[in-house]
């Protein structure tokens, strides 16, 4: 590892020695729902809507039956509630008639599931089962582009893979957790905590 990359997993262990998935879940079916459920709101939001919606769909054949009306009023509070409600009922129904109501355990089949992508599919595989993925949020990116990691103008999939390339392997899934933590509470997009970081030197945000 070269002194840069040591400094950034030392420093970033150092604030969140701890850090790991916020998302509430009980079970694949429950992980895989609350991920997709996710995009574009925060981990808080996704806790409250869901403990209402497994209550009412604990499992994916109840999801498969229900009604989108119903969804979309429980989805509401998360934005995005029509699409989102469209997904997670799809999704369901595939997993229903297409693997017997089981969640698929292969990162193939899980992109081809209705809402789920690449950063979806990663997040599962690495959560649930124990995979080696290094999944990109927009916390991540952010973070790989200000510490120069990433050139600037990189895609969350492109990015995802340079960065697994440069952390070793045994690091991905808690620097996954880590680096959403340090974007979300240090790093932030506004206002942030450029005064206390010790990845100034590498900080192309800090530099400019």
């Amino acid at each position: 590892m070269t002194k840069k990359i040591n400094d950034i997993i030392n420093f970033i262990n150092e604030l969140f020695p701890n850090a790991k998935c916020e998302l509430n879940y009980f079970d694949d079916y429950s992980l895989l729902i609350a991920i997709l459920l996710s995009a574009q709101t925060t981990d808080k939001k996704v806790n409250d809507v869901t403990k209402k919606l497994f209550l009412t769909y604990p499992n994916v054949f109840s999801l498969s039956n229900a009604d989108i009306r119903e969804l979309v009023k429980i989805l509401k509070p998360l934005g995005l509630a029509n699409n989102k409600a469209k997904n997670i009922l799809s999704l369901s129904k595939t997993v229903v008639e297409n693997y017997d109501g089981k969640i698929p355990k292969t990162y193939d089949e899980l992109i081809k599931l209705s809402g789920i992508g690449n950063k979806s599919a990663s997040v599962f595989l690495a959560e649930y089962y124990g995979l080696p993925f290094l999944a990109v949020d927009t916390h991540v990116l952010r973070v790989a582009k200000r510490l120069n990691l990433v050139s600037s103008n990189e895609n969350p999939a492109k990015t995802q893979e340079l960065l697994e390339n440069i952390f070793p392997k045994e690091f991905h899934i808690k620097m996954h957790h880590q680096l959403i933590f340090f974007g979300r509470y240090f790093c932030k997009a506004i206002n942030p905590k450029c005064e206390n970081c010790k990845l100034k030197k590498y900080c192309n945000y800090y530099k400019s």
